[in-house]
């Protein structure tokens, strides 16, 4: 049904302005559905990712605590809690940044130095174990850090899909049919008017003979 709010006018020039307003609308529907399709391709994308990262944090995580009970076994957990942290001050978080269709995304990773780091204090009982600890979950904020921003880019992308699905469902379910309505309505009129300026004239030419 066309928009009761809109005045029609049956008029060739109201017809020609409603068929260029049509074409722009298909031609705005058909860019929101290709970007609707490429933002769902990397929504795909980082979903792939995120759940292979998740699973590589899951087997650290286990790592992580298997070595904690180690180190808790070896120290006792109040030597532990107070055993000297490793230095994180050679580390280094670098972040790429890229653009799909004006969305910015990033690409987040620690930098590790090659060698594991001393802490400024040394340890009165310095034992595998407690390396072994402290590279356990050195190991796990590597990835941590990529699972962050994985997480990041999927809020964004989901927001501005769900976003653009809004609009191109407003296009195809409203306007493209309204407007469609509008000129089957105005097409016809014209074609009653034109009807009518027949019948006019053929009564003219009888009237005449």
């Amino acid at each position: 049904m066309p928009d009761e709010s809109r005045e029609i006018t049956a008029t060739r020039i109201a017809l020609l302005e409603l068929k260029d307003e049509q074409k722009l609308v298909q031609e705005g529907y058909t860019l929101l559905d290709e970007k609707r399709i490429l933002l769902a391709t990397e929504i795909q994308h980082q979903l792939a990712r995120l759940v292979a990262l998740r699973r590589e944090c899951a087997a650290l995580e286990s790592e992580m605590r298997s070595r904690t009970i180690a180190a808790v076994g070896r120290h006792g957990l109040d030597e532990l809690s107070v055993y000297p942290p490793l230095s994180l001050a050679e580390d280094r978080l670098s972040l790429r940044r890229s653009r799909l269709l004006g969305l910015e995304l990033i690409a987040a990773h620690l930098e590790i130095s090659a060698q594991l780091p001393q802490s400024r204090e040394q340890p009165v009982n310095p034992t595998p174990e407690a390396r072994a600890c402290a590279k356990a979950h050195r190991d796990w904020l590597v990835r941590a850090v990529e699972l962050a921003a994985c997480g990041v880019n999927l809020r964004r992308l989901v927001r501005d899909y769900v976003r653009t699905e809004r609009r191109a469902k407003a296009i195809e379910n409203i306007l493209i049919p309204d407007i469609e309505s509008s000129l089957k309505l105005i097409d016809g009129q014209l074609e009653s008017m034109d009807q009518e300026e027949v019948a006019r004239l053929r009564q003219r030419r009888k009237d005449t003979v």
